[in-house]
């Protein structure tokens, strides 16, 4: 299987089995947003966001896998599409990485 990482970030996933590595690979799939105002919540102003078209998700290939962000994933629900799992942080907090993937369908 080979794991294709579509954000601009190095991905440490955490399995059971150890640490995986996932360099970016150069190409960042994205989606379009379009924001819409949603009135005011304590003052505060509110928009309701619309997902868009996504761009930069290549075609499915037999054994490849598209990590994506979770906004992505979104809005292309297709079985090789998967965004990062929950954050593993360190004793600062800072995320480190993530435990497994996430799918979106």
């Amino acid at each position: 299987m080979d794991l294709v990482n579509l954000t601009p970030h190095r991905l440490n996933i955490h399995t059971p089995g150890g640490v995986i590595n996932v360099a970016p690979s150069g190409d960042i799939a994205r989606v379009s947003t379009l924001d819409t105002p949603a009135g005011f919540v304590g003052g505060i102003p509110t928009v309701r966001t619309t997902l868009g078209e996504v761009t930069g998700l290549p075609d499915p290939i037999d054994g490849t896998i598209y990590i994506v962000s979770g906004m992505v994933a979104g809005a292309a629900p297709r079985p090789d599409v998967f965004s990062p799992g929950d954050l593993v942080r360190d004793d600062s907090g800072r995320p480190i990485g993530c435990r497994g993937l996430r799918r979106s369908m």
